[in-house]
């Protein structure tokens, strides 16, 4: 196989054992699947990118104006302030953190909404909650695939931090600019769904160690495996370096848009191993962490939050 594996998440009702089978290949494989048969509209998809590019397009003066007061959690983050972990380059991007809002849970931020964009607000509560519910139905194919019972994950995350990030990179006019747009890194988080993974640019590194472009038909939303459950699996599921390199010729001169959502656990959560996924064959690799204390770790090491 020289690409990541489709998956019609739809199979899950109908056809159950032979989609669980083709599911726990695709992950062990690669780490990353596209999905498809997701019923999140593709009118939709299109609308949210658009609204993107109009956010973008704004002068830099008033997107800072949509900072997030306590950090980066919410709002806009500028170019050059995120950094993959061990990289000497900033990554060559911007981008706009919409995340779950949540009346119980003080450590949820409240999200900011751009007001010289019409429809803004409504296009993205609307595909957050989408792309929150299709994240959900993820979890439950993953938690039966680790021996846990369907809704092990649903109190789990349930005032877990999940962050939409809309993501701009903007057109390369400086040929000494580095190869990669962002460097190669693994996801933090439980899972990420990915809209826009019909654009060229993102590659995951295989089993081989060869980078793979990843090619999908257009509706295709890339579900990927993050740091924290591959902790929670003891490595059964991988999570798989990928970046996002320069396009060659003309198309570096255009923006690059695309959409990842991060799922995380609620802070208090322990991502100490599942005695399920412990073995004789395999032994347990990953010592006890919270999912908050994990997170903040790796907040620090990327440059989006600073070391107390």
């Amino acid at each position: 196989m020289t690409s990541i594996p489709s998956l019609d998440i739809s199979r899950f009702d109908s056809d159950r054992e032979s989609f669980m089978q083709e599911f726990g290949t695709a992950y062990q494989q690669w780490g990353f699947a596209g999905i498809t048969g997701h019923d999140i509209d593709l009118v939709q998809i299109k609308s949210a990118m658009h609204l993107a590019a109009d956010f973008f397009t704004l002068d830099t003066a008033v997107k800072e104006h949509y900072i997030g007061e306590a950090g980066y959690e919410r709002g806009y983050i500028p170019f050059g302030t995120e950094k993959a972990k061990d990289s000497q380059h900033y990554d060559l991007k911007e981008f706009f953190h919409i995340g779950r809002e949540h009346d119980d849970a003080d450590h949820l931020g409240l999200n900011i909404w751009p007001r010289e964009v019409p429809g803004f607000r409504v296009g993205f509560e609307r595909l957050f909650a989408d792309l929150d519910r299709l994240a959900h139905r993820l979890l439950e194919v993953f938690a039966l695939y680790l021996d846990q019972p369907q809704d092990y994950f649903d109190a789990r995350v349930k005032q877990g931090e999940a962050i939409l990030r809309i993501l701009h990179y903007p057109p390369i006019a400086d040929s000494a600019a580095p190869h990669v747009r962002a460097a190669a890194h693994e996801d933090i988080n439980l899972l990420t769904l990915l809209v826009g993974s019909e654009q060229a640019g993102l590659e995951v590194l295989s089993r081989s160690d060869e980078w793979v472009p990843i090619t999908l038909i257009e509706g295709t939303i890339v579900c990927n495996v993050g740091d924290m459950l591959q902790r929670l699996s003891n490595g059964r599921l991988p999570s798989t370096t990928h970046r996002v390199v320069n396009p060659a010729g003309a198309a570096a001169q255009q923006s690059r848009y695309s959409m990842p959502f991060f799922m995380h656990p609620s802070p208090e959560v322990s991502l100490a191993v599942l005695p399920e996924c412990i073995s004789a064959a395999r032994p347990e690799q990953y010592p006890a962490i919270s999912a908050g204390e994990f997170l903040q770790q790796r907040l620090e090491e990327i440059g989006l939050v600073k070391k107390p």
